[in-house]
């Protein structure tokens, strides 16, 4: 969203969110990052499901903590916006999935924190990041929605972040692991549909865990009319 050398700033997404979105039979709405109470609430009041999706680093300092010198932070306009909307979204227990860094700003937001750099705090025994993308298997409570979702206990997913959930942030449980023991994905069970899952579903196409994922979203929010 932000604009580099004097360029102005601009905002946009990866066709592929709005591919997820639109092939679960949904119509995809790209929002704009407006700082302002009453874009908010209208977004709040006329959407039906929220994604939010990937992109740079979330400010450290707001889980109180300083940057290290692999962090890529995003414009604070962005996590303005997106921490303000995320709050008021939950606040109308409308249906919301995060990916990526939307599953770390649901930690940070619900007062969590966050492993600023995977290879340096926690090691590459499971490789999370490289610039093509990675596949590695995550492991999924069978009592979750997740597993409800899916059916499987064990996936083989697409990832590419340095970052993960630290210690949990309120309303949120941990609903699967990788085999490094890192959170890959969280629930807010207190809602009728809150998940959060650390890597890209939406980068699979062409497989039933992407629709089954993007179908489930779209179904909590046909569910509420």
């Amino acid at each position: 969203m932000e604009g580099r050398d004097g360029s102005p700033a601009r905002t946009g997404v990866f066709m592929t969110y709005v591919d997820a979105v639109q092939e679960a039979g949904a119509v995809p709405v790209v929002l704009p990052p407006v700082n302002d109470e009453e874009a908010l609430a209208t977004y709040a009041q006329r959407l039906d499901g929220l994604v939010l999706v990937g992109g740079r680093d979330i400010p450290p300092e707001t889980y109180g903590e300083e940057a290290t010198a692999t962090l890529v932070p995003m414009p604070s306009a962005r996590w303005e916006f997106e921490s303000a909307l995320l709050r008021g979204w939950l606040a109308t227990d409308k249906p919301v999935l995060g990916i990526c860094l939307g599953s770390q700003f649901a930690n940070v937001v619900q007062g969590g924190t966050l492993i600023q750099d995977i290879p340096t705090e926690v090691g590459d025994e499971v490789v999370h990041a490289t610039p093509a993308g990675v596949h590695h298997r995550v492991r999924i409570d069978p009592g979750s929605r997740l597993y409800a979702i899916l059916g499987e206990s064990e996936v083989d997913v697409w990832a590419r972040h340095h970052q993960a959930v630290d210690s949990l942030g309120q309303g949120l449980t941990v609903v699967a692991r990788s085999d490094d023991g890192l959170v890959e994905a969280t629930e807010m069970r207190s809602k009728p549909f809150a998940l959060f899952v650390q890597w890209h579903p939406e980068r699979m196409a062409g497989t039933e865990h992407r629709e089954k994922i993007f179908r489930a979203l779209v179904e909590a929010a046909d569910h509420r009319d």
